[in-house]
């Protein structure tokens, strides 16, 4: 169970398309068929198209909701101050397992997202365009609209564009692991935040967005604030990409209006009737109960009113029928093993917190229950990243939303129902790579192996301490490994456990076969130029 969803599920749309314009006649909307569809595009001045965005309430849809005019004007004003080129990513990395929106726009609407990206290039100046996907249909896709317009990643190019491919992974995602690998390193936080507005690529300022915002930048750019405004909410025009999963007869990414009952959008996929809870946000989001689901509408403010969250834009019932706290196990389960693995809140909290859920489940009673109140508070704002924060989220809401489940669990012998594992996560609990050739990130960005000498082992269990990505101490104290491959994240990790371990039982050598081919990044073209929004 827990299956995953296909890259492309069924795709419905309530109203008039607007994003989803051409599915009918075609897979996928090449150059022609989308200049057919949606028509001609001019370019914008920067300041006019900042104030589409602002007029239209555009916010970022990959979860955040951050106001679109406002981080473009960030971004031209650190471009103007430092006399720098900026830089637009587009995020397409869709790597949670419920969440599917960016990827059908990326495989049957590529240009429509092509559209807004070159649009902000255009006003900000910019010489650098970076798609980042990390499957191997979105790769393809992308690449094939890049090739339709002529764009490449040639330096003659008047625009730089190309495709970032990274491994599908919870983490890739964020948009300083983007950032990261464009600039030639792991697909990981950093371990320090920033805004990418100021330091992004190559330390340029550098307006990152999720697919979905970028299209219908450009869907508001063709029809005008006034249109766009016709369609859902006074204060949230325009429509919403969902992808509705879980307990329902079919799985499926559908475009509505907001305003729309969420009801009948689960009504439109075959939930249930009355369902147990519906998970709102995706795996970083929250649940909301049965009785809420009636008063919720499709909106960012609205699900926030009624204790939900529209994150991602995934939707996920469960029925009666099934274990609610058992179902949210198997997520906790599957987020703890998507830690990036550098910061203890996340690589020690995030599997604690799992297993308090396994310990209430089990019968540990109170007591479980009050330790796993209290690893969610410790996760908090502690992170590297945000996974930890959307995470400990999860479970939170999960506690606060199922009451009577937790206290026949807590109380009780249980609720008696099964898990069915309606919940979709990759296969194993694993992303797959998402790196041509199968190798995992951690394989392909090893440079070194790290050794135990069994004869000088004396079971402090430092290594283990310093260097948990590795190491895991056994029943007797002592390393359950004589050898592992050291992610390249944590190779500073690594030499400080060899020159801490009090028995000098640690070394550290040169992995030669799995060495990564190095990369030429591209040169940051720098210098006052082309407009930024007009200035």
């Amino acid at each position: 169970m827990n299956e995953a969803l296909p890259d492309v599920p069924e795709v419905r749309v309530v109203g008039l398309p607007q994003l989803t314009s051409g599915f009918d006649l075609v897979e996928r909307l090449d150059l022609p068929m989308h200049l057919k569809v949606h028509g001609p595009l001019e370019p914008m001045g920067g300041e006019q198209l900042a104030q589409l965005a602002e007029s239209i309430n555009l916010k970022g849809r990959g979860g955040a909701g951050f106001p679109f005019h406002r981080k473009l004007r960030s971004v031209a004003d650190a471009a103007i101050k430092r006399g720098v080129r900026p830089v637009v990513v587009v995020n397409g990395s869709e790597d949670e397992p419920a969440c599917r929106k960016d990827t059908v726009l990326i495989n049957r609407a590529p240009h429509l997202i092509l559209d807004g990206a070159l649009l902000c290039a255009e006003a900000l100046g910019a010489r650098m365009l970076v798609v980042g996907v990390t499957r191997e249909s979105t790769q393809r896709s992308m690449e094939a609209a890049l090739a339709e317009r002529g764009l490449s990643n040639s330096r003659r190019s008047a625009l730089r564009a190309s495709v970032q491919r990274n491994p599908v992974r919870m983490v890739t995602g964020a948009a300083a692991s983007l950032i990261r690998s464009i600039d030639g390193g792991p697909a990981i936080p950093p371990g320090r935040k920033s805004s990418a507005s100021q330091n992004g690529v190559g330390g340029a300022p550098t307006l990152l967005s999720n697919a979905e915002t970028f299209a219908q930048l450009a869907i508001g750019a063709r029809i005008g604030p006034e249109r766009y405004g016709n369609t859902g909410l006074y204060d949230e025009p325009g429509t919403v990409m969902l992808t509705v999963s879980g307990a329902v007869a079919r799985p499926m990414v559908i475009e509505v209006p907001t305003g729309v009952p969420l009801r009948y959008v689960l009504q439109l996929a075959g939930a249930p009737p009355v369902p147990q809870g519906v998970l709102t946000g995706g795996y970083h989001g929250k649940w909301i109960d049965a009785a809420t689901v009636n008063e919720a509408i499709v909106s960012r403010n609205s699900l926030d009113a009624v204790g939900g969250s529209l994150g991602a834009g995934a939707i996920l019932p469960i029925s009666q029928e099934t274990c609610p706290l058992g179902e949210s196990l198997q997520v906790a389960k599957w987020l703890a093993e998507e830690s990036a693995g550098q910061c203890g809140p996340c690589y020690l909290g995030l599997p604690a917190a799992a297993r308090g859920m396994e310990d209430i489940l089990n019968g540990g009673g109170p007591a479980a229950l009050e330790a796993l109140k209290q690893v969610a508070k410790n996760v908090k704002r502690r992170g590297a990243c945000s996974h930890p924060d959307g995470s400990a989220m999860f479970l939170e809401s999960t506690i606060k939303a199922f009451t009577d489940d937790l206290a026949a669990h807590v109380l009780g012998n249980g609720c008696g129902r099964p898990v069915e594992g309606v919940l979709p996560l990759f296969e194993g609990g694993r992303a797959p790579t998402g790196i041509p050739g199968g190798e995992s990130e951690e394989n392909a960005a090893s440079r070194q192996k790290i050794y135990v000498d069994w004869t000088l082992c004396r079971g402090h269990g430092l290594c283990a301490d310093i260097l948990p990505e590795v190491f895991e101490l056994g029943a007797d104290g002592f390393p359950t490994v004589a050898q592992a491959k050291v992610p390249r994240y944590a190779e500073a990790k690594a030499l400080r456990a060899v020159r801490r371990c009090p028995a000098l039982a640690l070394r550290l050598e040169e992995d030669t076969r799995s060495q990564a081919p190095s990369r030429n990044l591209p040169v940051l073209s720098q210098g006052r130029g082309r407009r930024a929004l007009g200035r």
